[in-house]
């Protein structure tokens, strides 16, 4: 990216933000006006598209730091800093460096100029449109932009036309809520779902496709916010569906960390999914699906921190700032690990087990420790080393598939059936899965839930045979053993419930349950938690659901310590938002 850095001045927009009815802050030099009205050539489209990206990388770091450190599942170190610190306690002041609506309204105005000059009628010699590509990848980078923006600051003033004078930045812009951004960017970018993501050279062995955010990922993701639950799950399956091309396919794979079943002291294990974190060849089964790219020399551009906040290394003096939370470490333990055995059976994990291989082992396949012990790294000696091995690349990871499929999980759960998404958790979902697990319980919805198609040719479920061409397994089996067999993680029900309705609604607040859980257990340090959380405690209309998983952070023994540090009342959704100079956000 550093090449274009330079180049793109003329035709990238930098919005400053100084207030509700200024845009623009005419001071700065960093505010450029464009040279030209039109974007009518490939040079023109690749540097506009260049200077979004470039805009991008300045709000990478704080999408996973705001979406994480305010959840349950990390906490911080004595080597964080104090806005850290203070993003952590839910103390974020004006003058915290993560609190800049200015920046997103870069990738806005950025966005909003390409919208308005792009010539998308403009056809090359076979007919086809030239810049359609650029065009729909831009929609979803606004869509994306704005939706990030809403989640943190809960309204924000609402511009789809380039700023350009100070006339127009001095304009009043409508508020838009987390509902209103949604219902505006759903129409926005729908129709243009199925046009193919712009594909350039690869960028040193990365895949420039991974720059992009699908429309149908983003589609699914603005109707699961929105409560449109049915259309949430179709988005999110076309995606599974077409992924790879027409009618193709993209199981969840069968990556997992397991222990070796001849082990019967229960130390040793295989691990063929955390590797899927250095992964960025962006291929037909790769794990990722979009990052935003980042610099790779510190002292250039936008440099991600994440690995020196996550990481103890040279560059932090072997000191990080960000560790998991006893909130994770108890969920992680809590889990009924299933193994098979050399003779055959399946059995459940001895509870003695000790440290982080107790439970499902995701945790301990990436997160390495040597608490209150000195060891040697790169020669040098370190006391209480920490790592976690999610973040070891310049680039910051958004979405992957595990996600999609989750939120498929969440989307058809509430969208009223529950024990569809039961089995993308237990086992794991093709036809046959469909036709016996999930349409004998609601026959009168039996077309709509056909039309969710996994051949099972395609979506090979996990069996005791273990052949290799098996790719679907429960998400669950993904850290803790095989899933599909274990008697201990079954449906949540109640027979004794007499009204159907009632019982509907038991089991898909109990599997519901089910699904958060597994979005920590899979998710833990990728900046979702605090979304996650808030996203079904609004459904609920219960802000208790994620204020005492908060509370929690640190065990439930020091819940009245962290309520003393967290001085915001979480029952309270206004202090789950950010608010700035008291003109964007809900926040106080």
């Amino acid at each position: 990216m550093k090449k274009y850095n330079i180049i793109i001045c003329a035709f990238c927009l930098v919005c400053g933000f100084t207030a509700c009815s200024d845009f623009l802050d005419q001071e700065s030099d960093q505010v450029i006006y464009a040279d030209k009205d039109h974007l009518n050539n490939a040079t023109d489209t690749l540097w506009s598209m260049a200077g979004i990206m470039n805009k991008m990388q300045v709000i990478a770091d704080r999408t996973i730091l705001l979406g994480e450190m305010r959840g349950d599942l990390v906490d911080i170190t004595n080597n964080a800093s104090a806005d850290l610190r203070d993003v952590a306690f839910f103390n974020i002041g004006d003058d915290n460096v993560y609190n800049s609506p200015r920046d997103y309204y870069a990738v806005i105005n950025n966005c909003n100029y390409f919208i308005a000059n792009a010539d998308t009628a403009l056809r090359n010699n076979r007919n086809e449109y030239v810049f359609m590509k650029e065009y729909a990848a831009v929609k979803a980078f606004r869509a994306w932009t704005y939706l990030q923006m809403v989640l943190n600051y809960g309204s924000v003033p609402f511009v789809t036309e380039p700023i350009l004078s100070k006339a127009e930045s001095e304009m009043d812009y409508p508020r838009y809520d987390i509902n209103s951004v949604c219902e505006y960017f759903i129409k926005d970018i729908a129709p243009y779902a199925n046009i193919e993501t712009p594909g350039y050279e690869k960028i040193r062995n990365t895949n420039s496709k991974l720059f992009y955010f699908p429309i149908y990922v983003l589609l699914g993701d603005l109707n699961l916010w929105a409560g449109h639950y049915k259309e949430a799950a179709e988005n999110y399956y076309k995606y599974i569906s077409t992924r790879n091309g027409t009618n193709s396919i993209y199981p969840i794979s069968g990556n997992s960390v397991r222990f070796l079943n001849t082990d019967s002291h229960w130390q040793s294990t295989r691990d063929s999914w955390s590797q899927s974190f250095q992964d960025e060849t962006g291929d037909k089964g790769s794990e990722l699906i979009t990052m935003i790219p980042g610099d790779s020399i510190p002292s250039e551009g936008n440099y991600s921190e994440l690995r020196n906040l996550f990481n103890a290394n040279q560059d932090n003096e072997y000191k990080a700032s960000i560790v998991p939370s006893e909130g994770i470490i108890s969920l992680s333990a809590a889990q009924k690990y299933c193994q098979y055995t050399t003779g055959g059976e399946f059995i459940i994990a001895p509870e003695g087990l000790t440290g982080l291989r107790k439970g499902d082992l995701r945790l301990s396949a990436v997160y390495r420790n040597n608490d209150n012990v000195s060891i040697v790294v790169n020669g040098k000696r370190v006391e209480n080393y920490s790592a976690i091995g999610k973040y070891n690349t310049r680039n910051v990871h958004i979405y992957r598939r595990a996600m999609v499929y989750l939120r498929l999980a969440e989307a058809l759960n509430r969208a009223g059936y529950p024990r569809f998404a039961f089995q993308i958790l237990k086992q794991g979902i093709n036809n046959s899965v469909i036709e016996n697990e999930v349409v004998p319980y609601y026959p009168a919805d039996s077309t709509w839930i056909r039309s969710f198609d996994f051949p099972n040719n395609e979506y090979i479920l996990e069996t005791t045979a273990f052949s290799s061409n098996e790719n679907t397994i429960g998400l669950h089996s993904r850290g803790s053993g095989h899933t599909a067999f274990n008697d201990t993680y079954v449906m949540p029900d109640d027979t004794l419930m007499t009204d159907a309705q009632a019982r509907l609604n038991y089991q898909i607040e109990k599997v519901e349950d089910l699904i958060v859980d597994e979005e920590a257990l899979e998710f833990a340090f990728e900046g979702y938690r605090f979304y996650d959380l808030m996203r079904v405690a609004l459904r609920r209309n219960d802000p208790s659901y994620l204020a005492n998983r908060v509370y929690k952070r640190r065990g439930a023994a020091n819940e009245g310590t962290m309520r003393s540090l967290i001085s915001a009342d979480l029952n309270d959704t206004h202090t789950w938002y950010l608010n700035w100079q008291d003109q964007i956000g809900l926040g106080y």
